[in-house]
Parts: structure tokens; C-alpha cells; sequence
């Protein structure tokens, strides 16, 4: 009996280790002559674009390897999501994604990919702090200003946004969920649209990258009252956050990363975080995203994990609680 218990024992060790092989062969021969294509669901010239397109160019050179850049913009952002998650997971299909990532997880009710279950989380590429921007000419010098002013006049306040759904809509609502002061959602098809909106005075307040909003804030026709981000902006080392601004639970930070089909094997993993890594610490990189306005976020690939299971239950609650539409 005990012999026959050996022998299946046996028989299941090496069912394990010959189902293991390929996967670890594959691991140890990544990456070979074939290219690595970088999906980034939204359209060429976007921050998360341009954050990605820094990034990969010098890990590209890192490899030896060429790595393609591909825009699949579409249904907002998911389509590009959902070609990742479906592709083979063998390391040459990765994602790069911004928090719209934990966005659209709660805003489509019928998504064809799961967002926690279907992408493994490889690193974080850089934050890029939004800031809350209001026309110069309506004379407030802090967000307890506006807020005030706001509150002055129920339901006379409203804000621009690049979307219903998006980023910049979510970091309103939790700003406006925190300072407690209503304001209408004013959607625009885009964020030249909603800049504006709030620099003719049409719309009261916008929260923004700040990049897009650099030029009018140096001309002086934009004032930038608190950035959204956990800390201060390295572009923007005089303006506080929200959460210092006063108020409490209202901070939202936008960052781009990087992602991968959840069952591509953890040596490839492993190997993209670390040459990610030395990409990020290359001086030249730290230039052009210094130049983006995109601040450092480094993050193991556990944390990046939890960060993205812990935004998506924060926006799912900010969706109750606004009454934000679902789609």
C-alpha cells in the first residue's frame, strides 16, 4: 500500500514539474527576437501616452528588444484594457494605464474583463498631480475660497470635466465630497474643451493635469488653488494639496503603470519590474517626465496591487455617494 501511495506521489510530482517546464523555459528565454507591444487605451499625445512612450523607449535599449507602442483608444479606455487581458500571457502584450483603471471598474456595470482577476500589476510609472484651476479673474487665492464662494450660493457653482466618468470627474466628486459644497457636473468631450470652459468663466472650477494647464497658469489667466496628489508637486513645490488646504479624505492621485495578462509568469514579471525600475532611475528618463510634470511613484508590485484593489472600493463608494451613473 505504502508502495502505491509512493508511486502516486511520484506520478504527481512529475505531472507538476513537466506542466511547470513550459512556463519556466519561456520565463528564462524572455525576451527573444520577438517584439513587446505596449497597449495604451487612449489616444497618442495623452499623458498616459507620452508617460509610456518615455518609459518603454529606454527599456527598450535596456533589452535589446524592440518595444511597439500601440493607441487602442475606445468605449474609455476598456477596449485597449480588454485586448491585454485576453492576450497570451507570455510577456510581449503589456498594458500601460492611468487610474482610469480603478474608474472604470466601477462605472461599467458589464465589463468583458475582470480588473483585479485578469491583470497582474507590474509597477507604478510616474504620478501626474492634477491641480484645481479656476479663471484668475474670479479672485479667489485659495480652494477655501472657492469653496466658501460656493457655499455663499447653493447651487449656483459648477465644474468642468473631461467626461463623465474620467479622471478628472471622480477627483471633483471626492473633492466635492470632502469640502461638502454642491456643484453641477458641466461633461466636455475633452480636456482643450473643459480648460475652456472655466477660462471664459462659463465653468467655475476644473481639476486637471497640470501640463495641459501650464501655459495658462504662466500667462497668468489660470490660478492653480491646490494640487489633488497625496504630496505636493515637484513643478508646483508652493502649492499645497487639498488635504492641506483643509480638507481631510479629499486627496486623488493620477498615476500611469504598468500591467500585464495576470497569468504571465512571475520571472517575466519580476524581470519587467526591474528593468522598469533602472529605466525610471536613468537620469534622462527623470528629464523628459520632470518636463510631463510627472512626479516619482516608486512601488513594489504587491503594493501597485493593493493601491489599485483599494482604489476601485474607494470610487466604488464615491459612486454611491455621488450618485454618479453607472453604465
Amino acid at each position: 500500500m505504502q508502495h502505491k501511495w509512493a508511486s502516486i506521489l511520484h506520478g504527481v510530482i512529475v505531472g507538476l514539474t513537466v506542466a511547470l517546464m513550459p512556463a519556466a523555459a519561456q520565463a528564462q528565454a524572455w525576451p527573444t527576437a520577438q517584439p513587446i507591444k505596449v497597449i495604451v487605451p487612449f489616444t497618442a499625445g495623452s499623458g498616459t501616452d507620452l508617460v509610456a512612450r518615455a518609459v518603454f523607449d529606454q527599456v527598450s535599449v535596456q533589452l535589446g528588444q524592440t518595444i511597439i507602442i500601440e493607441n487602442r483608444g475606445g468605449a474609455g479606455g476598456t477596449l485597449g484594457v480588454n485586448a491585454v487581458a485576453k492576450a497570451a500571457p507570455d510577456g510581449y502584450t503589456l498594458l500601460a494605464h492611468s487610474s482610469s483603471h480603478t474608474v472604470s471598474a466601477v462605472t461599467f456595470s458589464q465589463l468583458p474583463y475582470d480588473a483585479v482577476k485578469d491583470l497582474k500589476a507590474i509597477i507604478p510609472l510616474a504620478n501626474l498631480p492634477n491641480v484645481l484651476v479656476v479663471a484668475t479673474a474670479k479672485g479667489y487665492k485659495t480652494a477655501k475660497d472657492m469653496v466658501a464662494a460656493a457655499k455663499a450660493k447653493p447651487g449656483s457653482f459648477n465644474y468642468a470635466t473631461a467626461g463623465a466618468g474620467t479622471a478628472s470627474h471622480f477627483n471633483a466628486e471626492r473633492f466635492k465630497q470632502a469640502a461638502k459644497f454642491e456643484a453641477t457636473h458641466v461633461p466636455f468631450k475633452g480636456g482643450p474643451e473643459a480648460l475652456r470652459e472655466v477660462l471664459s468663466e462659463r465653468c467655475d472650477f476644473y481639476f486637471v493635469p497640470y501640463l495641459p494647464a501650464k501655459g495658462l497658469v504662466e500667462a497668468g489667466q489660470l490660478q492653480v488653488l491646490a494640487v489633488s496628489s497625496s504630496q505636493r508637486a515637484s513643478a508646483l513645490p508652493n502649492v499645497p494639496t487639498t488635504v492641506e488646504a483643509g480638507f481631510p479624505d479629499s486627496e486623488f492621485n493620477f498615476w500611469v503603470g504598468a500591467l500585464a495578462p495576470s497569468q504571465t509568469p512571475a520571472p517575466i514579471l519580476d524581470r519587467l519590474h526591474a528593468e522598469i525600475s533602472k529605466a525610471l532611475a536613468n537620469p534622462d528618463v527623470r528629464e523628459k517626465l520632470a518636463r510631463l510634470g510627472a512626479d516619482p511613484m516608486p512601488m513594489s508590485a504587491a503594493d501597485f496591487e493593493a493601491l489599485i484593489v483599494k482604489e476601485i472600493a474607494q470610487n466604488r463608494d464615491l459612486v454611491k455617494a455621488a450618485g454618479i451613473k453607472v453604465n
